[in-house]
This record gives C-alpha cells, sequence and structure tokens, in this order.
C-alpha cells in the first residue's frame, strides 16, 4: 500500500473511533504515521538526524512548510528528508500541525537543552536548536533556496560580523526580517522570512545566538 493510501486509512480509522478532527490533529496523525520522531525532535522528544522541529512553526509558514513536504530537494538538493509522495490533503495537514509548533515545548519544567550546556556554547545550541540552522546553513555558510530573493538563497552570515555590530546584530534577530529584498520586484514575495526571535527568545538567548553567529568569521588585523 501506497503511504498516501496508508495515511488516509489510518485517518479513516480514527475518525471513525471519534478520533482527530481538526487539520492540525490530523496533522499529528500524519506525523505519527510516518515516524517523523525518529528523524525529528519536538521538545525532548524525538532524534537528531534532521532538523529539530520545536520552533518550525514560528520560523516557517504552513504555506511554505506544504511546499518543502511536497518536494525537499527542490528547496533544498543536499537534503537527507525523503519524499513521502503525501496527497494534498495529508501533506496539507501535516503542515498545520507543524505549523502549531512555536517553541512551547522547550518552556516547560524540563527547560530548553542549551540550558544545560557551558555558556560558551550555549549560542551555538540556540542556532541549532530553534532552527536558525535549517535557514542560514551549518558554521552560517547559507544555501538554503528563498525564491526571488537577492542571490535566490538565504543569506549566509558567516561573515555577519563584517556588516554589523553586535548591538546591530541582536537588533536584527530581535526584530527579525518580514519583507527580505526582492530579486524583482514585481516578483512575489520570498517565502522564507526571518521571523522577530523577540517573541520567541529571550533577550539573553538572542544574545547568545548573535555571540555565536560573529565568532564564526576570523577576526580582522584591526581587532587585534
Amino acid at each position: 500500500m501506497k503511504h498516501g493510501a496508508l495515511a488516509l486509512a489510518v485517518f479513516a480509522a480514527a475518525c471513525a473511533k471519534g478520533g482527530p478532527s481538526t487539520p492540525e490533529s490530523r496533522g499529528r496523525g500524519v506525523y505519527a504515521t510516518y515516524d517523523c520522531k525518529r528523524c525529528h525532535r519536538i521538545g525532548a522528544e524525538g532524534g537528531d538526524t534532521g532538523p529539530d522541529l520545536t520552533f518550525v512553526g514560528f520560523r516557517k509558514s504552513p504555506e511554505f512548510l506544504a511546499l518543502w513536504l511536497k518536494d525537499p530537494a527542490a528547496w533544498q538538493p543536499n537534503t537527507l528528508m525523503p519524499n513521502f509522495k503525501l496527497n494534498d490533503e495529508a501533506r496539507g495537514q501535516l503542515a498545520a500541525h507543524l505549523g502549531t509548533l512555536k517553541g512551547e515545548a522547550y518552556r516547560g519544567a524540563g527547560g530548553a537543552p542549551w540550558d544545560k550546556v557551558e555558556p560558551a556554547k550555549r549560542g551555538a545550541e540556540i542556532y541549532r536548536r530553534a532552527g536558525c540552522v535549517t535557514c542560514h546553513g551549518e558554521g552560517g555558510k547559507g544555501g538554503y533556496t528563498n525564491l526571488n530573493a537577492i542571490g535566490g538563497k538565504v543569506p549566509a552570515v558567516e561573515k555577519a560580523r563584517e556588516g554589523f555590530s553586535r548591538e546591530e546584530l541582536v537588533k536584527r534577530i530581535s526584530d527579525g526580517v518580514a519583507h527580505p529584498v526582492k530579486a524583482d520586484p514585481a516578483g512575489p514575495e520570498p517565502l522564507l522570512k526571518m521571523p522577530p526571535w523577540k517573541e520567541a527568545l529571550k533577550a539573553d538567548e538572542i544574545e547568545a545566538v548573535a555571540d555565536y553567529v560573529l565568532s564564526l568569521a576570523p577576526a580582522s588585523k584591526e581587532d587585534w
């Protein structure tokens, strides 16, 4: 049985038992059916092969998530994410579920994983766990496709220290970038936008991320 048919069979059985009734709750069923937690983490549960999804609904729109799920390799050619060939209904439901994940799972009694690492590594852990890495890449090298953005990709941040002071970078991360500059002014808005992280992270967490990003490029001779 194909994946899409299997998912629909699971949904039908759940509904017959008075189960999931909203796109979001049905999406949780899709997430479970395809064992997404085997590779992805939400809060304290799941694997680390793929990106942490705890904040995925804060940093990505359901519209983008549905497009990503339709063909992951079209957005990131070197992705390990398989194409599960979900039908439109199941894909939309999974995107709706992912869209509800906005970091709450790291604000419970267990705390966030970056609270348990040494201070020097805190910024890197937030960068990874909050999902900055999914757009700006490992080590801030960028490379994530963003249609109609300048260069067609999310910008690299490995040389952010060349264009931003610490104060400026903290503000940029805090406020986000609601409207990335278009490559074609008459074209559509780029789907990937940096959210205002001040709505999801604490001030000291944002500062830790900024310090990590600024550490990615070697200091210039003038700094020595």
